[in-house]
């Protein structure tokens, strides 16, 4: 228990010099936060702190300072440590860049990409492009790159098209080198094929579809929000799949392609 001598002694002490510069900084801090919205982090405060009162502010008293203020950029948050994991189940690349397929429902390959909105929070979106015609068979956009995502999109795409067992082809990810995704792909009879190590162009027409979606869709907007993002993801797929028209398809849409081929 502290005495009441002791508690006045220290309630009208004399403020260091410490504690006077450390105040200064605090508003110079939020000023400058503030200032750029909040992209800048410790590094980048002290280094425009320093160079604006012409001092030599160490980073990790700013960084205490901002931790005491709850501040960090909005832009980039510490990454959490990966652990990889040993894939259960492995295929080999059956479909070796034949990209081209006879018949809808022949091949189909598939992927996970991210998307950002709000304050760099993150969306996942999982599809299943045809071969056939370069249709999107199924999507699904969700918060977490998960089992259930992959698992969900490809229930999906069984359900619409009616009994159909094509070739799947896909990336080394976790979800699609478990048992349990092997397991639903042998109830239905589908057989499996997967790039192969660090070779994206396995999977060319996939990282190209991304690339149309990412270009003519999304870089072009300022996504606040899930459920901005998810209307727009729907509005693009809606006009990817029965508007745009695609040279290789002899200019119709994938849907007219497949209504006047199949």
């Amino acid at each position: 228990m502290v005495s009441r001598s002791s508690y006045y002694k220290w309630l009208n002490r004399e403020e260091s010099a410490t504690e006077t510069e450390n105040k200064m900084l605090i508003t110079k801090i939020v000023e400058l936060y503030e200032e750029v919205d909040g992209i800048y982090g410790y590094r980048r405060i002290m280094m425009n702190l320093n160079r604006r009162l012409d001092k030599a502010f160490n980073h990790k008293r700013i960084y205490r300072l901002m931790k005491l203020l709850s501040l960090q950029s909005v832009i980039r948050s510490k990454k959490s440590r990966y652990i990889k994991s040993k894939p259960q189940h492995v295929a080999e690349n059956l479909l070796n860049r034949e990209f081209t397929a006879t018949n809808p429902n022949e091949k189909w390959v598939t992927d996970v990409t991210e998307f950002k909105y709000g304050n760099s929070q993150k969306a996942y979106l999982s599809a299943i492009l045809d071969l056939y015609d370069k249709s999107i068979v199924a999507y699904v956009l969700g918060h977490s790159n998960n089992n259930n995502l992959v698992f969900k999109t490809l229930d999906m795409a069984l359900e619409v098209s009616h009994g159909a067992s094509p070739m799947i082809h896909s990336d080394r990810g976790f979800q699609y080198t478990s048992n349990r995704f092997k397991r639903k792909l042998d109830v239905v009879g589908m057989t499996q094929s997967m790039s192969r190590v660090g070779r994206c162009i396995d999977n060319g027409p996939m990282e190209g579809f991304w690339g149309i979606l990412k270009c003519e869709k999304y870089y072009l907007h300022k996504y606040q929000t899930y459920e901005e993002l998810s209307n727009g993801v729907d509005e693009y797929m809606l006009f990817y799949n029965n508007k745009r028209l695609q040279k290789k398809l002899n200019g119709l849409s994938p849907m007219e392609y497949r209504a006047l081929t199949a």
